[in-house]
């Protein structure tokens, strides 16, 4: 097994039996490395892969925003609200000017709340989440042997199920 492959089968692993914020923190690292994937296609001039690494993050951004509790979450709902939409926006952006800061100013923008995530992770018990939300975590036109391209273990081609 190739290391992309035993990282993505590790990840897949570990998602399964995280906590409803272990499962945020796992979804901030593949918006991390979709970023990092998108400015090394940058960096070689690859268009495809820069497009479809920048267009898996948004679609896992989408995905946090969608499952926001506004009733439960309250203020902090809102604000990561306004947070998922601005980084859409920029991701956008910095996918269609191939603009390596941007996404450098992206990393750091969501490094520093996946920190935060994180330290919340080690501070409250284990929580069932209320739904099981999963994603091919490999943006599509990236290949794994255990799981194929644009296809994940539930069918739907890539895209989340709950």
């Amino acid at each position: 097994m190739s290391t992309p492959d035993s990282a993505f089968a590790y990840q897949q692993a570990t998602a399964v039996g995280a906590s409803a914020v272990g499962q945020v923190v796992a979804l901030y690292d593949t918006i991390l490395r979709d970023f990092h994937r998108a400015i090394a296609a940058i960096e070689r001039g690859q268009i495809e892969q820069r497009v479809n690494a920048g267009n898996h993050a948004l679609m896992v951004m989408g995905e946090l925003q969608g499952v926001l509790n506004f009733e439960r979450g309250g203020e902090a709902a809102r604000r990561l609200q306004s947070f998922y939409k601005v980084t859409r926006a920029m991701t956008l952006e910095a996918s269609v000017q191939s603009s390596r800061e941007k996404f450098l100013e992206l990393i750091a923008m969501f490094a520093r709340l996946r920190a935060a995530w994180s330290k919340i992770e080690g501070t409250v018990g284990f929580s069932e989440p209320t739904e099981r939300l999963r994603i091919c975590s490999l943006p599509e036109g990236t290949s794994s042997q255990s799981e194929p391209s644009g296809e994940n273990s539930g069918g739907t081609g890539g895209r989340w199920s709950a």
